[in-house]
């Protein structure tokens, strides 16, 4: 009996795993069908059940599943079924807990709809599965620019800024604050600075859940995670007793930026008065100071100065009314988002920041500087009266002639009556200056003796600076507030200090504004880029119009004709050839569709996506006399926004495709060379793409300011605390926005063709290549500063280190400096 009952069993198993394998196949070949016919989430929910039935097959299968989870994926995320992604990719990473592609297409999806703390968590495992995946760590550090900003590297390796912090800090433990809160800890060195003091409890509280965790890792390598207690909140959602015991005698913080104000720290030092800190000690009364409770800055005092700095202004004013012969009408009124700020519902900054002390082209100063504001951060009422209080006006005589580009910012931190720390442009500072650009005037040159006037309040927690004007010396009259002009008695003279008067109020005429990035207006500014374009474009389109020398005309489309200059017959001009087809796809805001409009029969496309850029491009269009059909908006063709490089018709091709390949921070765009071969499918015989093809060039200096802005250097600067090796797992081997014009660097050798990018023959490009660098000076290599030479053909190129240039340069910073010696 026994004998037949195994026998049942080993028949039933067998049965068992006959239909477990018939499933297994059918299911697999289900999945394929699904595939075929694009059905990815059938497909998806197919391989699921296989990888669950027979985990065996998860090698053989990986890469299918992969792309099945990829394309469900995309389809989930344009369905926006949020969830449903994520429990797939869940599921995927039940499956491959270690695999570097999921964990990294997990990463990018969170990326994009803003989790970007969880993106990196994702990104970072990837990372670590396999260093050299190159997607994953291009990824992680783009991320880690966000997570982590640069700024952290170059404050905490200001050993001037960290000594006198902690010698403030010493100041107010010993004489009697022993409880101590940090707001916005970061990497947690101020809260150790007061445990280093003495104090008895310390307090620290961070939002970022990165720097939180980073603070935390800080901490505990430095022996103190059982003597600080870290807080992953908002300083203003901390509550007593919940999150700590009791309020505090000591709040210590660095929530300021360039600005001052801009990161809260009037609105958290409100709160902490209010609910945190005990009461302030009373005013010249000899009293116990552990009784009461102080703020760590004490005060500041807000310094600003009037500039003339040519690489400001062409960054914020468009200082041309033609470019490559396209007119640009004095209806359109361009503006940077620092000057829209002023009149926005949105919370904007409303300033720039810049290190002027490396400010390509220098600056001038116009004025002496002058005291904008102070503030008494251990005073509640002045605190909460600064929100409310009404703007004021500041006047300042010009003491130099020059162009009114700017008033710029900076601040005395007084840490307490022995310390302070300055971030003025004249000082030796890890600080940027706030930067207020000078806008919508209708002249701005000054002359020694003329006014400059401004309007002064806090809003928003930002410090603003607007409606800035001048008063010319000629007037003879204070003309700082146009209500007191009004009560003037003298007709002429109140018509003489109103045309005297410049002020951005004036040109509030009817016309068509636009906001564009400043480095879209620094594009506009680029005249020998639109010149370039101009040429290239005209050789091309002449050779594919050989019945018509398109470089000679000059288009003047009043009516359907083209002007063509003498000598052409007049029966040439009314047979209307078909049009060429140009499409710039270049990002941003771009003229270039309107040049290639103006070079004969042209059916050009903009890629432009913003309604108000869109009206624009149509008033210069209009103002140019082109039709309308001349210049469209080829997103608004596309059925598929996703998809925007294709044919311009079914039945044709395009003449001139014009690619975005350099970033403006100076880094190569993300898959241009993918984009690159599409668009070559795309092309009709004998067109081109612009540009034809990319040459790197790079050089290798020395630069200690590298060294510092890119990673914390040891424990020195730290004063002894072990900060640098958790903080720099954030660090990016490639340092963006870079002048190398006024980089604080030694040439070690010349520059050299590093790499060159084929658009047009991709037979031509290497995946890698050695080069071999002429050493002209000996010393230790740090960097690899890089830039690049856009040929859009073999006569006409673009160098993106050159003055006119709206790009920035980049750098590799090496992980160990290399020495080199001079070649003899």
């Amino acid at each position: 009996m026994s004998n037949l009952n195994a026998k049942f069993r080993h028949s039933h198993r067998g049965a068992q795993e006959a239909g477990r394998r018939e499933l297994i196949s059918r299911s697999l070949q289900s999945a394929q069908h699904c595939l075929e016919d694009q059905d990815y989430g059938t497909a998806y929910a197919h391989y699921l059940l296989v990888l669950n039935l027979a985990p065996e097959l998860k090698t053989s299968v990986k890469e299918t599943f992969q792309f099945t989870l990829f394309k469900w994926a995309e389809e989930l995320d344009s369905l926006a079924r949020i969830q449903d992604l994520f429990n797939c990719y869940e599921q995927a990473l039940e499956l491959y807990p270690n695999d570097e592609v999921i964990c990294n297409s997990m990463g990018e999806h969170l990326f994009r709809m803003g989790f970007r703390d969880e993106a990196a968590g994702y990104f970072h495992k990837a990372v670590k599965l396999n260093p050299d995946f190159a997607d994953a760590k291009e990824n992680f550090y783009r991320v880690a620019n966000w997570l982590v900003e640069r700024w952290h590297f170059i404050m905490l390796n200001d050993a001037k800024r960290n000594l006198t912090y902690l010698k403030a800090i010493e100041n107010a433990v010993c004489s009697g604050c022993k409880s101590v809160l940090d707001i916005g800890t970061g990497t947690g060195i101020l809260s150790m600075f007061a445990k280093k003091a003495g104090a008895s409890s310390v307090f620290a509280c961070e939002l970022s859940k990165t720097m939180y965790e980073l603070a935390c890792d800080v901490v505990a390598a430095n022996n103190m995670d059982k003597e600080i207690k870290l807080l992953h909140l908002k300083s203003l959602d901390i509550e007593i007793p919940k999150d700590i015991p009791e309020r505090v005698s000591l709040v210590v913080t660095e929530t300021v930026d360039a600005g001052l104000f801009g990161e809260g720290i009037v609105e958290s030092l409100i709160h902490a008065w209010e609910h945190l800190l005990l009461q302030p000690k009373p005013k010249n009364q000899d009293v116990n100071t552990k009784d009461y409770g102080q703020v760590i800055p004490a005060s500041a005092t807000v310094f600003g100065m009037a500039v003339e700095c040519k690489e400001i202004r062409r960054h914020h004013r468009v200082g041309t009314q033609e470019v490559a012969g396209v007119h640009l009408p004095r209806s359109v009124k361009f503006f940077s988002p620092t000057h829209a700020s002023a009149g926005s519902e949105e919370t904007v900054e409303p300033y720039t920041t810049e290190k002027l002390s490396r400010i390509p082209g220098g600056y001038v100063p116009l004025t002496e500087p002058f005291q904008i504001m102070t503030v008494d951060f251990n005073n509640l009422q002045e605190l909460k009266s600064l929100a409310h209080r009404k703007p004021w006006k500041l006047s300042q005589p010009v003491t130099e002639g020059g162009m009114l580009d700017a008033i710029v910012v900076w601040f005395v931190l007084q840490l307490d009556d022995e310390h302070a720390l300055s971030t003025s442009p004249s000082e030796e500072t890890c600080w940027e200056q706030a930067v207020y650009p000078v806008q919508g005037l209708p002249d701005y040159s000054v002359k020694a003796g003329d006014t400059v006037m401004m309007e002064v309040c806090c809003q928003d927690c930002y410090l603003k600076i607007q409606k800035i004007s001048f008063l010319t010396s000629e007037c003879g009259m204070d003309c700082s507030d146009r209500d007191e002009m009004l009560s003037l008695g003298n007709e002429a003279e109140l018509c003489n200090a109103l045309a005297s008067l410049q002020t951005a109020s004036e040109q509030d005429d009817k016309g068509q504004v636009c906001v564009l990035e400043s480095t879209e207006i620094a594009l506009l500014n680029n005249v020998p880029y639109h010149e370039c374009f101009r040429a290239a474009m005209g050789k091309v389109l002449s050779s594919l119009n050989p019945s018509k020398d398109l470089e000679s005309m000059d288009i003047d489309r009043h009516g359907c004709g083209v002007n063509i200059q003498e000598g052409q017959s007049k029966s040439s001009v009314d047979v209307v050839p078909d049009p060429l087809y140009v499409l710039d796809v270049s990002e941003g805001f771009s003229i270039l569709p309107i040049i290639a409009g103006k070079l004969g029969p042209v059916k050009a496309y903009s890629s432009i996506e913003k309604e108000q850029h869109q009206a624009v491009l149509n008033v210069i269009s209009e103002a140019n006399n082109f039709p309308k059909e001349t210049v469209e908006f080829w997103l608004s063709q596309l059925e598929d926004e996703n998809v925007v490089l294709q044919r311009p018709k079914s039945d044709k091709l395009w003449s001139i495709i014009i690619l975005d390949v350099i970033e403006t921070s100076g880094l190569i765009q993300q898959e241009v060379m993918e984009k690159a071969a599409i668009s070559r499918c795309l092309l009709q015989s004998g067109g081109k793409i612009f540009p034809q093809y990319v040459l790197v060039y790079g050089m290798l200096v020395e630069s200690q300011s590298l060294l510092l802005e890119s990673a914390v250097q040891g424990t020195e600067p730290t004063l002894g605390f072990n900060i640098a090796p958790f903080i720099n797992q954030f660090k990016v081997p490639v340092r963006v926005y870079l002048d190398l014009s006024t980089l604080p660097c030694v040439p070690l050798s010349k520059p050299a063709e590093l790499l060159r990018l084929d658009l047009m023959n991709p037979l031509l490009n290497t995946a890698s290549r050695e080069v071999k660098v002429q050493i002209c000076k000996s010393g230790q290599v740090t960097a690899i500063p890089f830039w690049y030479h856009i040929h859009l053909d073999e006569e006409h190129s673009l160098n993106t280190s050159d003055e006119f240039s709206h790009w920035k340069q980049a750098a590799v910073v090496l992980d160990k400096p290399l020495q080199v010696q001079r070649s003899i």
